[in-house]
């Protein structure tokens, strides 16, 4: 993998840049739509392609290892063969998913994680060592070091020990995908995840343990669970002013049209969020004038496009009142068309704060277009 720096916000520390894989590049910012099972929830690869113009897609490590499983996966060639995708992917190691399975069992010691499946309830153990190798057969381009994701509100002891043993659990993700070989023919990039809680101190620990492994990109988890806004934003400028300039700069789970502004400002290249496509699936749209609710009565007889802004096919095609039909009598057609409007506005978000970054005009798009983006209509 390869970053390549390609122009600086000059009042903000907004950038863009490049990452070379061997499925393609990336031009960051970037948004990566989340395929947790290895779909994106309602929307085909075609729609990814050619209407929300996705670069690279998420798949997880927990949920692909519980099902299909390794044994299809590596016959078909790792989840590109499987789900026919031939453009980047990232995986997620499980860590998030052990943390929601909180309160079912799960048990964390320093070899690993224990945890029964939320399928049928069998009991599994994730180590770093063998997330490290189920990624290397899922065959994702970028994959994530194992790391415990510590809950909102935690105390203090808890995110510091939490902490050191991620780091721990990092330098045997280091040894074990170093003695090992990428699978299917094309490599795969190991990055590292900084935690800390909500911690400052923590934070920066963290942030400079991770960029000692010199590593070719790097993560900030455990954000975006429930702490405010300001404290995410405050936390992530800490650790982006530590973590090299050179590489890829990763938030995960993050978040609102907001966020991802806010975010780039302060020096995120990489986000993913379910929100775009669990929201619409709810009937809450975003587009590129507001935010809408197609359930409410106001948009029954509005016969107008989706969003005639953003000049994709379902924005430009399909009408507020058809999709507030769909939505109310619970059509799957409707779900898949919120899932690619809102993926949609997502990539133009980001591809956007791209242009006026290359063009030195970030800050004042940013701040005409903010408000205008979160407003209810």
């Amino acid at each position: 993998m390869k970053f390549t720096l390609q122009a600086q916000d000059t009042h903000t520390k907004a950038r863009a840049g490049s990452i070379e894989t061997d499925h393609g590049t990336i031009q960051t910012p970037i948004f990566m739509p989340v395929g947790t099972a290895g779909t994106v929830k309602g929307v085909h690869q075609r729609e990814l392609k050619e209407d929300i113009k996705a670069q690279i897609i998420l798949g997880n490590t927990y949920h692909l290892y519980l099902r299909p499983g390794l044994e299809i996966l590596q016959k078909a060639g790792g989840l590109h063969g499987f789900n026919g995708w031939d453009r980047p992917i990232l995986t997620d190691s499980g860590g998030y998913q052990v943390y929601s399975l909180a309160g079912t069992g799960r048990k964390i010691n320093e070899t690993g994680v224990a945890f029964k499946s939320h399928i049928d309830g069998s009991v599994h153990t994730f180590t770093p060592e063998s997330v490290m190798d189920t990624q290397r057969i899922i065959g994702a381009d970028i994959i994530m070091a194992f790391d415990e994701c510590t809950p909102y509100p935690c105390e203090y002891t808890y995110a510091r020990k939490s902490m050191e043993m991620t780091h721990r659990w990092l330098d045997r993700c280091c040894d074990r995908f170093d003695r090992t070989d990428a699978h299917y023919g094309h490599s795969q990039t190991l990055f590292p995840i900084v935690q800390g809680s909500v911690y400052k101190d923590l934070r920066k620990q963290s942030a400079e343990f991770i960029a000692s492994r010199e590593r070719e990109g790097n993560a900030i988890g455990g954000l975006s669970v429930g702490e405010p806004a300001e404290i995410m934003y405050e936390l992530t400028e800490v650790v982006c002013d530590i973590l090299p300039q050179d590489k890829p700069r990763y938030l995960m789970g993050v978040g609102t049209p907001a966020n991802l502004l806010e975010c780039i400002a302060l020096g995120v290249d990489m986000f993913d969020c379910v929100m775009p496509t669990r929201n619409a699936r709810n009937g809450m749209i975003f587009t590129t004038e507001g935010i809408i609710n197609i359930r409410n009565e106001k948009w029954k007889d509005d016969l107008s496009p989706i969003d005639p802004n953003l000049g994709g096919y379902v924005s430009s095609f399909h009408s507020k009142a058809y999709l507030r039909h769909l939505i109310k009598s619970q059509e799957m057609l409707g779900a898949q068309i919120a899932s690619v409007q809102n993926l949609t506005f997502y990539l133009w978000l980001v591809n956007t704060a791209r242009e006026e970054i290359v063009k030195g005009s970030f800050l004042p798009w940013k701040n005409g277009i903010q408000n205008k983006l979160m407003q209810r209509l």
